[in-house]
């Protein structure tokens, strides 16, 4: 076991292990660290614990030290530069005919280096760009382009559910999502609906497919014949959620109806595997 504590950076909602060094922090301590992009200001988001060696990739950064109110003040102001470094990089960019959307912007906590966060459609020759902007902010500057997904996990969003994106509150990291996802979740494959604020398919359908991969494997198959409690039918669709199977079915005098039943209680011919996907154009689908 390994005594770890948990740090959160300003642009990322990942927690990073550290090595304590013999320091007890609380949560929401302001604390110093030694990064790939040099001192930083982090907070602490998980006080000082044990955790298993394979959950530390070896060797640990300690923490140098717990912020002092001289330092949150010196990150504050770092802070407060954002909306200006963000505007001069897109003034400047616009000056020379740029093709990029400025996303964030921020010093590092010694105040040698800026970091400028963009996205763009493809490659963007900023040479010029960072030279004005070294002249004008008379630090290192370094522009790094990002994603769409980035974009929105570090400026935050309301998804179509009304509530913060994923990205911005609990995913740590972004994972695959397929458009196989929202198949066998019987969701609509109008890109808009199955979409979120960043363009890309929905996160949720991701960690949401486990449930809904296996309620999958036991529904019948659209356009099987189905025994009911009522009678034979024909299956035409399905409520993951409530576990339970439509079925049309046809009365004496010819006329139709379409009923739900309960998943056990129906008898027709299941899926094998996620493979027998059901029509994307299938009723109820």
């Amino acid at each position: 076991m390994a005594i770890v504590v948990g740090i959160k950076f300003r642009n990322t909602g990942k927690t990073y292990y550290f090595d304590p060094a013999g320091t007890e922090f609380a949560e929401n301590d302001g604390v110093l660290c030694e990064t790939a992009r040099g001192t930083e200001y982090g907070t602490v988001a998980m006080p000082n614990r044990e955790v298993p060696d394979k959950d530390v990739v070896a060797p640990l950064k300690p923490v140098l030290r717990k912020a002092t109110a001289d330092d949150d003040k010196k990150h504050a102001e770092n802070l407060s530069k954002r909306e200006y470094l963000m505007h001069t990089t897109a003034e400047k960019a616009a000056k020379y005919n740029l093709e990029m959307k400025i996303v964030d912007a921020e010093y590092t906590f010694d105040r040698q280096k800026v970091i400028i966060y963009f996205t763009a459609e493809g490659r963007v020759d900023f040479r010029e760009l960072v030279k004005e902007l070294a002249g004008i902010f008379h630090v290192r500057i370094e522009l790094r382009q990002i994603y769409e997904r980035d974009d929105i996990k570090m400026r935050g969003a309301l998804a179509v559910c009304g509530r913060p994106c994923c990205c911005t509150t609990h995913l740590k990291d972004f994972e695959k999502v397929s458009i196989k996802m929202a198949k066998v979740q019987g969701l609509s494959l109008n890109p808009q609906k199955i979409s979120g604020c960043c363009g890309k398919l929905m996160c949720c359908l991701k960690y949401e497919n486990p449930y809904y991969q296996e309620v999958f494997k036991k529904m019948p198959k659209i356009n099987s014949v189905a025994v009911t409690p009522e009678g034979k039918g024909t299956v035409v669709g399905h409520d993951m959620l409530r576990c339970e199977v439509k079925v049309r079915l046809t009365a004496e005098d010819g006329s139709q109806e379409i009923k739900s039943f309960p998943l056990d209680s129906v008898n027709a011919r299941v899926r094998q595997d996620e493979n027998d996907l059901p029509d994307e154009n299938s009723d109820g689908e």
